[in-house]
């Protein structure tokens, strides 16, 4: 995102890839019995990945890109780029991949077709980092379809009537979604050539403007909506609720990893590299987006208001707090961009904490609702402090990571001259503070909802093995409170160097240039 001053070819770019995609090739054919070895290449893969990107950073952040680039067919390149805004989603969703990998080989722990899981768990973090690195839109949409076809078999793991249709409806809404990019990305480059992703605009795409501003608004308005689909905005929304039939691991994934971050990811690299922030405002298209983005908040708040299903109540707040990315992304301020930017990261460490805790209500004490999870509190007493963390954080509260992120896109909406954007985040917060008050409340307050779950609740004074007496097993339960502890961190260690929100201002600042 950041012009570097100096690109030099390299292979890193690829490796990066390969630390995902080569455990997944090689998981594939490994048989079901084969848990050790397939516990390692998970593992393996994931820690090379986070260790190659903590190596990056000091690199990148000092201005030095790298860049690896294959011609596929004559004038089209598929391109990899590590600059500080790919590295910085490189980075969220390798660190998340670790921790959901952990948690996703205790929860799958004796059920059938993991290497199948595991495999198609390693390719979508591929294509997630393929996203991340796309120097053009070529590559870009490559990747970004790549992710549709390997979470399908995700989302339909179970393999029961329930998981396959929303398996189906998922793939459906993100084809379709696929299409309009397609159709965007092929307009764009009839138009004006091959072009490669530029901080504050393409070049290309501003002269295009300047002479066919009808056709400039066409194709940013298919790009947008391309990428719109995957980011859950209002009314592309309808996949993400359905798609929570799939197990837990693969909720967090789709919610805090993955989909849904490639989507707002796509929606930021189409606005600020692709037309850039004035461009696409004097369009009239940033409008648009900040006034869907404004519903889809409102709207995905309500709706989750009205849930009893904990995945699904879980699922309508991603609708809502995704869209805090678009809305940031909407304003014309620097602060705006780095709120946007900063809450890809604190909303998925928040997101991922609560369907880690969701799964972990769900394997331990089979309570999948709202209403059964009164007295959770003396039975889980980590699990609801970890979820009450998370959910305190998505209120916005002090010094939870949620409020760095309110904080900064209300700042910006005043910078942006846009006041009306502050009641906008403060109708949301008192609504995500109705949805979520009231669980934390009946966790440690109420007493068991169901004589059937307090029967099934884990028996803390009474001798049993070491991951019984805390209260799940570790390979759930660590995960868990690492990311409920980096919602704090994240809030508390805002100003250090190298914290994400220090990032996101360095990268929102070098936009804004």
């Amino acid at each position: 995102m950041i012009p570097g001053s100096v690109v030099s070819p390299s292979l890193i770019p690829v490796v990066l890839l390969l630390t995902s995609l080569v455990p997944a090739l090689v998981i594939f054919a490994l048989k079901e019995e084969q848990r050790r070895l397939r516990t390692a290449l998970n593992l393996a893969g994931a820690i090379a990945k986070v260790a190659i990107v903590v190596v990056l950073i000091p690199i990148v952040v000092s201005g030095e890109k790298l860049r690896s680039s294959f011609e596929w067919i004559p004038g089209l390149e598929i391109v990899f780029v590590t600059d500080t805004f790919s590295l910085f989603f490189v980075a969220l969703s390798s660190g998340l991949w670790l921790v959901t990998t952990v948690y996703a080989i205790g929860y799958l722990e004796g059920a059938p077709n993991r290497s199948r899981f595991f495999g198609f768990f390693s390719l979508c973090v591929t294509a997630t980092t393929g996203i991340a690195l796309a120097q053009n839109l070529f590559t870009f949409l490559i990747f970004f379809e790549l992710l549709t076809l390997v979470t399908y078999p995700l989302v339909a793991h179970r393999g029961t009537p329930e998981a396959m249709r929303g398996a189906r409806t998922y793939l459906g809404y993100t084809l379709v979604g696929g299409v309009v990019l397609l159709l965007g990305v092929a307009w764009l480059t009839l138009e004006v050539g091959p072009v490669e992703f530029v901080s504050g605009g393409i070049p290309e795409v501003a002269a295009l403007a300047a002479r066919d501003p009808a056709t400039a608004t066409a194709i940013g308005a298919l790009l947008l909506t391309g990428v719109g689909v995957k980011a859950a905005l209002f009314p592309l929304h309808g996949w993400l609720p359905v798609a929570m039939v799939a197990p837990a691991p693969v909720s967090a994934l789709l919610h805090a990893v993955a989909v849904v971050k490639a989507g707002a990811f796509g929606i930021i690299r189409v606005v600020e590299d692709t037309f850039g922030f004035e461009l696409f405002a004097d369009l009239g298209l940033l409008a648009v987006l900040a006034v869907v983005a404004a519903i889809t908040i409102v709207y995905g708040s309500l709706r989750a208001l009205t849930q009893d299903d904990l995945k699904k109540r879980l699922a309508y707040s991603t609708v809502s707090q995704v869209a805090y990315i678009a809305l940031g992304a909407a304003l014309l301020a620097p602060m705006a961009t780095a709120g946007a930017i900063v809450h890809m990261v604190n909303q998925g460490f928040m997101k991922i904490t609560l369907f880690f805790c969701a799964g972990l209500f769900a394997e331990e004490l089979k309570i999948h609702r709202i209403s059964e999870l009164g007295g959770v509190g003396r039975r889980m007493p980590l699990t609801a402090t970890a979820f009450t963390i998370a959910a305190l954080g998505m209120i916005g509260l002090p010094p939870f990571a949620g409020f760095i992120s309110k904080w900064a896109l209300g700042v910006g909406a005043l910078d942006a001259g846009e006041p009306w954007v502050i009641a906008v985040l403060l109708t949301s917060t008192i609504l995500n503070a109705g949805y979520f008050l009231p669980v934390i409340i009946a966790m440690w307050t109420e007493p068991a909802a169901t004589a059937a779950s307090a029967e099934r609740a884990p028996r803390l004074t009474e001798p049993g093995d070491r991951a019984r007496r805390l209260e799940a097993p570790a390979a759930l339960l660590v995960p868990t409170l690492i990311t409920a502890a980096a919602v704090v961190g994240l809030g508390v260690a805002a100003g250090w160097e190298f914290s994400p929100w220090s990032l996101a201002r360095f990268i929102a600042d070098g936009a804004w240039l």
